[in-house]
């Protein structure tokens, strides 16, 4: 099975860069350990109104999905006529001219192991590459955030000189980057460093029908206005930052962007607001890692509600961290006790050492509640959850947080249009 993926993989990247070669698009390539797929939505929103522009299908973000993104097409699974299809898809683009084939593609590309980036770059090289946050993920195959730091900066790195490497000014890692590339630079961040920055941040909505978050982008001595619908947390901002440091490098601007801006639709389960049963979900379930984690706490704890009575943080495992991990979950722990929430509910195997870090750090215990798999909690939170509570509900993606969710939303029937499951 797996030299038949090789095959695959080799030919799918055949036929992808012959594409590539043939229609010459500009390609915008993001990476980074957190929030690269806010950033790809962001970027696509911004252009999209511009350009002609195609985004990963799906979360086509590997040595397979990537190409299937510029071919344009999802996989063939496990079916040999879908993949006849696919192939036939790619020859027809090769030995044929289609005229609207996309100006524009923003590929998202993920790293699971060292080379991944490498990989990608070298075959489909960018024009413009967006590097968001680095932080410890996937930390049982690259083992240490230096390495995950080497394989996340050739995004940029790869990148000629009259190129445009867009890097986050407030990421240390990231913004040091800039001194290993020979592309022009333009940080984006809340930093007064950046070249493109936010200012007046301001949540949007009334009380527990909050509708997303508001502020201002100032670049070049000009600002607007931009208002992101659905979502919250100013850890957000720096996917619409990033998304108007692309639209100006391909000559948009300000104006254009915050337009743009208004299309963004939030990844589901990226900080996603939910209406609960007289309650308001933060749905954080696509996937955590200690700085995702950190981030989404610091939101919860800095969104001032009048009407909220209790702020409740419900927390699943972070997986892939390998020697990490008992570290970064008493840590974990310690952040919520730290954000001053009034209930953390630690969710799965590591459910003891989050609230082992929460205790530590001064947490009492009858605001810890350990429960062992999240189909369990979805049951038990039912009863947990009172009027006015702002729940924040996040861990990594194979603990099925989205349970949770549902089990809590006003409307559980829209489960599958809104959840990440």
């Amino acid at each position: 099975m797996q030299s038949v993926l090789r095959i695959l993989e080799k030919l799918l990247a055949k036929l992808a860069k012959a594409i590539i070669n043939k229609y010459q698009p500009k390609i915008v390539g993001i990476t980074g350990s957190m929030g690269k797929t806010s950033a790809k939505e962001a970027v696509y929103a911004v252009l999209n109104g511009k350009f002609n522009v195609r985004k990963n299908i799906k979360n086509y973000n590997n040595e397979i999905g990537v190409p299937l993104t510029i071919i344009g097409v999802e996989t063939g699974g496990r079916s040999p006529i879908k993949w006849g299809l696919v192939f036939l898809r790619a020859v027809k683009l090769i030995f044929t001219r289609q005229k609207d084939y996309p100006e524009v593609l923003v590929l998202e590309m993920g790293a699971d192991k060292p080379g991944d980036i490498g990989y990608l770059v070298n075959l489909f090289p960018c024009d413009i590459g967006v590097v968001t946050k680095i932080g410890p993920a996937h930390m049982e195959a690259f083992k240490t955030v230096e390495k995950i730091t080497r394989e996340k900066q050739k995004m940029v790195t790869h990148l000629d000189k009259d190129k445009i490497a867009v890097l986050n000014c407030d990421d240390e890692l990231v913004r040091a980057m800039h001194k290993k590339v020979k592309a022009k630079v333009i940080f984006f961040g809340y930093s007064e460093e950046a070249n493109i920055r936010s200012v007046d941040l301001h949540n949007q909505g009334d009380g527990m029908d909050l509708t997303g978050i508001k502020f201002k982008i100032a670049y070049g001595g000009s600002t607007v206005p931009v208002a992101l619908p659905g979502v919250v947390g100013a850890h957000q901002i720096n996917s619409a930052l990033s998304a108007a440091a692309v639209g100006i490098a391909l000559g948009m601007n300000l104006i254009e962007v915050s337009e743009g801006l208004k299309n963004y639709k939030a990844p589901k389960g990226r900080m996603s607001l939910v209406q609960g049963k007289q309650t308001l979900i933060i749905d954080d379930t696509y996937n955590s890692s200690p700085r995702a984690a950190s981030a989404a706490l610091d939101a919860l704890q800095k969104l001032q509600i009048e009407q909220v009575e209790r702020k409740i943080a419900v927390l699943g495992d972070m997986l892939e961290l390998g020697d990490f991990s008992e570290q970064a979950h008493l840590e974990l722990g310690q952040k919520a006790a730290e954000s001053e929430v009034d209930l953390l509910v630690c969710i799965g195997p590591s459910r003891e050492l989050i609230a082992k870090g929460a205790e530590k750090a001064g947490l009492s215990l009858e605001k810890i509640m350990q429960i062992p798999d999240s189909n369990l909690a979805a049951d038990k939170m039912i009863d947990i959850i009172k009027e006015n509570d702002l729940v924040l509900v996040k861990g990594s993606r194979g603990m099925r947080m989205e349970l949770i969710v549902k089990a809590l939303m006003k409307e559980p029937e829209l489960a599958e249009q809104l959840l990440v499951k």
